[in-house]
Parts: C-alpha cells; sequence; structure tokens
C-alpha cells in the first residue's frame, strides 16, 4: 500500500463518501473512485459498502482503518520533522488564534515579525476552532486553555483582564440584581468561560438576549445598547462608545497559551514568532510553563 493510497482511503473512511472526500482533497470525483477501486483489486479486499447516501466500511475496510492511521502518523510525523529543520526564517507561517486575539494583540508581533524576519510570511487563520497542531493544521497556536493534545510545547503568556461593558451613557445595573438589563452571553455550548458565570452571579436578574461566540461582535452589540457584554479589556477599551462598568470586582481574568507541536522546535519560522511573542506579550506575573 502506497501513501497517496492510503491517504484517499482515510478521508473516504472519514467522509462517508467519494464526492466529500474529493473535495476535502482537492481531488476529481473520478479520481478517488478509481484510485480506491485501484486498491481494492490490489488488496482483492472490498473496503467499503456503497449505498445511495455514500459509503460505509466493510469489515475488511474497517480492519484496514488503525493500520492505515498508523501509516497517516508516521507520515505526518515524517512532514513535521522535515518542515522543523533549521535554516533561514522564510516561508508560510500558519497561525491560529481566536478573533479579537489576532485583532487587537496580536498586529504589533505580527509586525515586529515582519521588520525582523522579512523573509516570513504569515497566514492568519482566524477562528474559535482548535487546529490540530500534530496535522500542521496550524503551525502555531494562541488560545485561553491549556494544550492538552500529547506533544506539544507550550507557554503561558499574558493574564487577560476583562471587563463588564455598556453603551456610553447606560444607567449601571445594581450588583445583585440587574432587573431590566439585558445581556449578551459568549457561547458555552463546547466551552466553558468563567466570565458567563461570574456575569449571572453579579447580576442574576438580568435577561440573556444574545448567544455569540465572536467578541468583536460581542463589542458591536454592546455598542448599539442590545446589551451589557463582558470583554477582554484589550477589546473593550479599545471600542469606542463603550463605558466600563464596575461592580466592585472584576469579571476573573484569564492566560493566553502559546504552543506548537515539539517536531517544530526547530522550525526557525515558528522559533522566530514565539521569541517575538515571548519578549512582546510577557508574563507579568512570572511562571511560564513549557
Amino acid at each position: 500500500m502506497e501513501w497517496s493510497d492510503v491517504r484517499i482511503f482515510l478521508a473516504v473512511a472519514r467522509e462517508g463518501s467519494l464526492g466529500a472526500a474529493a473535495r476535502a482533497l482537492g481531488l476529481s470525483h473520478p479520481t478517488v473512485a478509481r484510485r480506491i477501486a485501484a486498491l481494492e483489486h490490489a488488496m482483492d479486499q472490498v473496503l467499503f459498502q456503497r449505498h445511495k447516501d455514500g459509503v460505509l466500511l466493510s469489515d475488511a475496510g474497517a480492519r484496514v482503518v488503525r493500520l492505515a492511521e498508523e501509516m497517516e502518523a508516521s507520515a505526518l510525523a515524517i512532514h513535521r520533522r522535515l518542515a522543523g529543520e533549521p535554516g533561514k526564517p522564510n516561508g508560510p507561517l500558519r497561525i491560529s488564534a481566536a478573533d479579537w486575539f489576532a485583532t487587537y494583540v496580536l498586529p504589533p508581533v505580527i509586525e515586529a515579525l515582519l521588520d525582523e524576519h522579512p523573509g516570513i510570511l504569515p497566514e492568519l487563520v482566524v477562528s474559535a476552532r482548535r487546529y490540530d497542531l500534530s496535522r500542521r493544521e496550524a503551525d502555531i497556536v494562541f488560545r485561553v486553555v491549556p494544550f492538552e493534545e500529547p506533544g506539544v510545547v507550550q507557554c503561558r503568556l499574558p493574564r487577560i483582564a476583562y471587563g463588564l461593558y455598556a453603551r456610553e451613557g447606560e444607567p449601571p445595573p445594581a450588583r445583585g440584581d440587574g432587573r431590566g438589563a439585558r445581556l449578551v452571553l459568549m457561547d458555552t455550548s463546547t466551552h466553558a468561560y468563567p466570565e458567563v458565570e461570574w456575569l449571572r452571579e453579579m447580576l442574576p436578574h438580568a435577561r440573556p438576549v444574545v448567544v455569540s461566540n465572536h467578541r468583536a461582535l460581542q463589542a458591536r452589540l454592546c455598542q448599539r445598547g442590545v446589551g451589557l457584554a463582558v470583554l477582554p479589556r484589550a477589546v473593550g477599551d479599545a471600542t469606542d462608545g463603550l463605558a466600563r462598568i464596575d461592580l466592585g470586582e472584576p469579571p476573573p481574568s484569564r492566560h493566553v497559551w502559546m504552543g506548537y507541536h515539539e517536531d517544530m522546535r526547530g522550525m526557525d519560522r515558528v522559533r522566530a514568532l514565539a521569541d517575538i511573542a515571548l519578549r512582546m506579550l510577557d508574563d507579568t506575573e512570572g511562571d511560564p510553563r513549557s
């Protein structure tokens, strides 16, 4: 079995159809169908059962999946190791971060990176999705929760301060009550956000009116008077028309974590950005971990 065929086999198994696998791989539907047919012929096994909505793994295909995934892991490790070889900082660098961090915190870091290493081309992927570093979906990631994935080198960056904001001129709510106030909340369906629980404790009678996972959108809604919002101060303080509300204690702060795969330690582009981020986004409380 060749890796190129295994890659197509895994894509079909994961996507559930030849067409979806073709789109994911950037290949044509006939090419995927032909390669799967050739693989089945070479192995003298039926790997997929066809049905009207796509394909399902046969018993033989299910037995092959685990071995194919081991082959994939080895191929990805080779790719990461070669990409991580030291050299002159040059070429693309895929960076993942949440929308607000990329918009309000990273720009001076990216500017310094370009000034010091003009051969690097930053590719910023702004998303709440957690990208898989082992698959090189991103080279380096900034996020507000520690990395638990194996093989990730991580470092704790600064503690991010949060604040409660309202449109300028809006009367502040009463702590412990909040009657009549409306809330723009963070979406907690996939991740926990401690500031949401804090807000509900501070203003138990306030009414949630919007839920969103996008900080800049929350700031705009708050700016228009839709409701109160807890925002990173990097966002709220930089947004015209917002006033920070003091309820006697601030919302809980959070650290930002920077991570990259251990195989990328020697990649000069990753090291360049990591060094600049550590220099410019210094953890004032100390205790960096890696």
